[in-house]
């Protein structure tokens, strides 16, 4: 069992305050930048526990890995803007259906796993046609 110590606290309360995925060196600055005396490698350690836990998903992008908070002992999904960040948890029957049979028709058992769908929220995918080819906001 993981002690909950300060330094813990600390990276979930930042880790709930940050919209969206964000990157460990991301919440190490902003702890910093409150005046946390919390190390790089204490972040990575408080973040895997709380990714252990399920306080946190995780997700690679870009050979980087990624954090959020969520809802701890639910299993759900995500969709995530690729253009403003912003992550939407979701349930999708149809998804544990489908690896339930898959892992099924191969023999597996105990099957487990991971859904991110990205694409372009409806606000980012807005802001993107009011502005035209050049980048420049349409008159």
């Amino acid at each position: 069992m993981q002690r909950n110590t300060w330094q813990r606290e600390a990276v979930r309360t930042a880790l709930s305050d940050a919209q969206g995925f964000v990157a460990a060196q991301t919440l190490f600055g902003r702890l910093k930048d409150q005046g946390s005396t919390i190390g790089l490698a204490t972040v990575y350690r408080a973040l895997n526990d709380l990714t252990a836990s399920g306080d946190a998903d995780a997700m690679q992008q870009d050979g980087s890995s990624l954090y959020r908070a969520c809802t701890p002992g639910e299993h759900h999904h995500h969709l995530v803007c690729r253009v403003c960040g912003k992550t939407v948890e979701v349930e999708a029957d149809g998804v544990e259906e489908w690896a339930r049979a898959v892992a099924a028709e191969h023999g597996f058992v105990e099957p487990s796993h991971v859904v991110d769908v990205f694409g372009v929220c409806s606000d980012c995918h807005a802001a993107r046609a009011a502005t035209g080819p050049d980048g420049q906001r349409e008159v």
